[in-house]
């Protein structure tokens, strides 16, 4: 009997070995549910070829040429992924809306004796949870913002808030991206539909009566946009501003960057977007200390001269009364026991 999901959390306790995602490797790229594995019934070009006999020749034909290659891929599933689990193989098997593919596959794994099951409404049921979670609700739980300017270490005080039990939310973390101009951890975002896939994941298991940490961020990280839900919450929150001596601000940033230090023409290149706010000069003067690695000076002109400023613009608007938190230097064990206090002070 197929399962219906009626909220996110239940994916965590699902009585399965393996939830088998049958749709395409471009779809199952977009975004799947939290866990899945991708066994296609048909691939990117296979679908497309089906969905366009459907529409302009027979949905019959469609159907018919559907079922052999599905049965061909299905076969090469058995063979290669699935071919170790024995009798007592439990997966749930999903498509896009529950329909023929994920029905298709789920039959023939239950004549081989496994007890396979499908989701009713497929992917999309689940995104409607998801969407319902980060579009139509509510914050589960308080959220506290850790604020601060740039090089601060938000991103490692919010880490040790973690190990130490503390709830929290690394949103950088989910949209593969540092939250700067200097900010990408990769050469590519996940999507937006699996950036909320992730955050409605982590929003799901949050217990009410505690706090929940996150790192202060614009509207966007990067190209991706921090849902309502969250976002509401986060421009109400109550904001714990980090501040600490410069010297220990570079020396965290130098640490922080090592894949955009160790390119200075890519650092280069990244500068000259920031001529349009100071100017071709001053932007000439910090891309030749980047082709220099003279890298400490270059991060304390772009403290000083852009990031500053700009922080200060934003947090007057956004954040005017906040608790401030004077850090002597940023050291690990300086980090640790702030957050030690955190925690003990909810």
């Amino acid at each position: 009997m197929p399962l219906t999901l009626t909220q996110l959390s239940d994916l965590a306790t699902l009585p399965f070995d393996d939830i088998i995602d049958v749709r395409s490797p471009a779809e199952f790229a977009t975004d799947h549910l939290p866990g899945a594995v991708n066994l296609p019934a048909m691939s990117n070009e296979e679908r497309a070829r089906v969905g366009t006999i459907y529409v302009q020749d027979s949905p019959f034909k469609a159907r018919k040429i559907g079922a052999a290659i599905v049965a061909r891929n299905v076969a090469a599933h058995l063979e290669g992924p699935l071919s170790a689990h024995n009798g007592a193989y439990k997966p749930l098997v999903y498509c896009w809306r529950g329909g023929q593919r994920s029905r298709s596959v789920a039959i023939i794994l239950q004549q081989i004796g496994w007890r396979a099951d499908t989701i009713t409404g497929g992917y999309q049921a689940y995104r409607r949870l998801v969407s319902k979670t980060l579009y139509e609700g509510v914050m589960p739980c308080p959220v506290v913002v850790i604020d601060g300017g740039t090089g601060t270490a938000k991103t490692r005080l919010l880490h040790h808030l973690a190990a130490q039990g503390a709830q929290t939310l690394d949103l950088e973390a989910m949209a593969n991206h540092r939250g700067s101009l200097f900010g990408p951890l990769s050469d590519a975002q996940p999507s937006q539909k699996a950036f909320e896939s992730s955050l409605a994941g982590e929003m799901a298991h949050l217990v009410p009566e505690r706090p929940v940490y996150v790192e202060a961020e614009s509207s966007k990280i990067g190209r991706l946009i921090i849902p309502p839900t969250l976002w509401q919450a986060m421009i109400a929150a109550p904001n714990l501003r980090l501040t600490c001596p410069m010297q220990a601000r570079i020396t965290h940033l130098l640490d922080a960057y090592p894949d955009m230090l160790a390119q200075p023409e890519k650092l280069v290149s990244i500068l000259e977007q920031l001529i349009r706010y100071h100017g071709r000069e001053n932007v000439k003067s910090w891309q030749e200390m980047a082709s220099e690695r003279a890298y400490s000076p270059l991060i304390r002109a772009l403290i000083e001269t852009h990031y500053d400023p700009r922080y200060m613009r934003i947090s007057r608007a956004h954040a005017p009364v906040a608790k401030s938190i004077d850090l002597p230097d940023l050291s690990d064990s300086t980090l640790a026991t702030t957050a030690a206090q955190l925690i003990s002070a909810e």
